[in-house]
């Protein structure tokens, strides 16, 4: 499953002293992984929605649609 196309967001957390990752697309999902680096935590993340697609297809679960993040443009 490499070719998922969902908004990772990976942002630090002063108080756990982590990077936290958050799928927005998956909004019940609060904070699905984390790493102590910004690279473990994109890896953990891509695990991790990995592994939440397959629980959701396991169950029979609809699977969100990848939402398209509008870039904002500087002047």
């Amino acid at each position: 499953m490499t070719n998922l196309r969902y908004t990772m967001i990976i942002q630090w957390s002063e108080e756990d002293q982590l990077y936290l990752v958050h799928y927005p697309d998956f909004p019940w999902q609060h904070f699905i992984t984390h790493g102590r680096t910004y690279q473990e935590a994109a890896d953990n993340g891509q695990e991790a929605l990995e592994g939440l697609i397959a629980v959701l297809k396991d169950q029979n679960q609809p699977i969100p649609q990848p939402s398209i993040v509008p870039i904002l443009q500087t002047a």
